[in-house]
């Protein structure tokens, strides 16, 4: 009996035996792989079906906010609209995973910015998500650098102005990211610090706004060394 029970067990394969691993597991293999495909079709049916055409009529509507938006009397209405066309709030709530959404969310940051709400300017601003843009990017995490600044959070400011200051590097919002980053270090009495960045400022980016100013930042990190 023992030896039946013997002769009938199945020898398991060889380890690295060609073709094993999909011998065994050939009607798994076949289900993953099926919905692996149909994944695919429901991302491409999502995003032409309906996150475009959600997409195009969130764009169609924020024009008026956005056009609010260049003039400081009519903030508030860029904000939460006008009756007849939503704001940049409404935008953000009904158009979720949009583009229109998306540059919503960093308009929202900088209006709450002016408006003293710095909490709700570091929700906004933290619920952008990156483009690629060298523009629109970086001046987002530096705002987000100036919210937690309002807020006193200085770790996170530090870490956001760092940021912003390495994420497209060129002679305008390097240089005026860099030297919030050393007044962020100076509030936390990291003069040395301070000091670097300044004349990070100075030495690489002398032909900057910031630039033209700087000696005084450099002289008063210096005297605070002591």
């Amino acid at each position: 009996m023992a030896t039946n029970q013997k002769d009938t067990i199945t020898k398991p394969a060889k380890a690295g035996g060609t073709g094993s691993f999909v011998q065994e597991n050939k009607k798994s293999l076949a289900v993953i792989g099926g919905a692996i495909v149909a994944l695919v079709l429901l991302y491409i049916g999502y995003q032409k079906f309906y996150l475009d055409p959600r997409s195009q009529k969130a764009a169609n509507e924020m024009y008026k906010a956005e056009e609010y938006l260049a003039a400081d009397s009519l903030k508030d209405k860029a904000v939460k609209g006008d009756g007849s066309y939503p704001g940049f709030e409404k935008i953000v709530e009904e158009y979720s995973n949009t583009k229109s959404a998306n540059l919503a969310n960093a308009y929202l940051g900088g209006l709450y910015l002016q408006k003293g709400e710095f909490q709700k300017a570091a929700d906004a601003l933290g619920s952008y998500s990156a483009t690629g843009s060298p523009v629109i990017d970086p001046l987002v995490l530096g705002m987000l650098g100036d919210a937690y600044s309002e807020l006193k959070d200085y770790s996170k400011a530090e870490t956001y102005y760092k940021k912003a200051a390495d994420k497209s590097k060129n002679a305008f919002t390097t240089p005026l990211f860099l030297k919030k980053l050393g007044l962020v270090y100076e509030e936390e009495k990291e003069y040395d610090s301070a000091l670097d960045v300044y004349k990070t400022i100075k030495q690489e980016y002398p032909e900057s706004y910031e630039a033209s100013l700087i000696d005084a930042y450099i002289a008063r990190a210096e005297a605070r060394q002591e």
